[in-house]
């Protein structure tokens, strides 16, 4: 059975989203992502107005994509806790798999002009969507009155995202390492 070609609006995205994450934002243009979508100019336009909406729908792919797997990789471990340990786990077999190129939502932040605040309002939207999976799983067992909850969730969340940074500075797992040994000592 033959497989169908993705369509337009899809190649964009995936293109984009490849030479967004590899190349930056900054240093990619509408002709490379035509080029590499193999669409034309003209097509493309009829999806997206402007290079910072194909960075939005880059985003909020990515958005779900990484939720999900962080999501499933966790969901294996018995409690609340394990997830959040497991949550290192998960960064450190995502970030080997992508030579430690970093997280696309902070690397994409870091690279963005003043006035682009669409992509600016999808990052925050990830950032704090992952602050609350961490909060509600702090929540969830009723281990922690609600004010330590929240405090805890924000020092493993700043453990997690340092973890990722810090491994794309260094190319290496150890930060990773290091965020898990810090939050398995937060948790005990």
């Amino acid at each position: 059975m033959k497989m169908k070609k993705p369509g337009v609006k899809d190649r964009i995205i995936e293109a984009a989203s490849e030479l967004f994450y590899f190349k930056g934002y900054n240093q990619t243009g509408i002709n490379q992502i035509i080029e590499v979508a193999q669409v034309a100019k003209a097509s493309m336009y009829q999806h997206f107005r402007s290079k910072e909406d194909i960075a939005v729908a880059y985003l909020q792919r990515r958005h779900i994509t990484w939720m999900g797997e962080l999501t499933t990789f966790v969901s294996t471990q018995k409690t609340n806790k394990e997830k959040l340990i497991a949550a290192f786990d998960y960064l450190e077999h995502w970030l080997e798999q992508v030579d430690f190129r970093g997280c696309g939502f902070q690397n994409i932040v870091c690279d963005l002009p003043e006035d682009q605040q669409k992509i600016k309002d999808q990052v925050l939207l990830h950032k704090n969507d992952v602050k609350a999976l961490v909060y509600n799983l702090l929540k969830e067992d009723n281990l922690y009155h609600i004010d330590k909850a929240e405090a805890l969730g924000n020092e493993l969340l700043v453990l997690l995202e340092g973890s990722i940074i810090l491994s794309q500075i260094q190319k290496n797992k150890w930060p990773i390492i290091a965020g898990k040994n810090a939050a398995k000592q937060l948790l005990a």
